[in-house]
Formats: structure tokens, C-alpha cells, sequence
């Protein structure tokens, strides 16, 4: 993520999680998927689906656009 995405209010997967004191196992449970799933999407080798955003800013209530 580039300075200019953080400046606009967008953060990252990991940022939020360690934010909020979860770790990625805590983050998969919450989710429904497994750890590597999580890894994945948090590492930005796996794309992030729109479902998939919205149930993670229901979690740390942040707009799914700003992930």
C-alpha cells in the first residue's frame, strides 16, 4: 500500500487486525475460512471478493472500500 492510499483512510487486512488485538487464526474463525485462506488475502496473494469485504468491515465496522 502506497502513502497516498493510507493518507485517503484506506488500511490494510493486517493493520486492522493487529488494531483490533486479533490474530490471523482469530481473523479466519471469524470469517469462515481457514488460516491459510486468511494468509492469503491479508498477504494479497489471493484477491479480496466483495462478500468477503463486507463481512470483514461488519467485523471491524470500516467501509469495504476502504480495505
Amino acid at each position: 500500500m502506497n502513502s497516498s492510499n493510507q493518507e485517503k483512510g484506506f488500511k490494510t487486512l493486517k493493520q486492522l487486525r493487529k488494531q483490533n488485538n486479533l490474530t490471523s487464526k482469530d481473523m479466519a474463525d471469524k470469517l469462515g475460512i481457514s488460516k491459510a485462506f486468511y494468509s492469503q488475502l491479508e498477504n494479497r496473494t489471493r484477491r479480496l471478493s466483495y462478500d468477503m469485504a463486507i463481512k470483514i468491515s461488519k467485523i471491524f465496522n470500516y467501509k469495504p472500500d476502504k480495505i
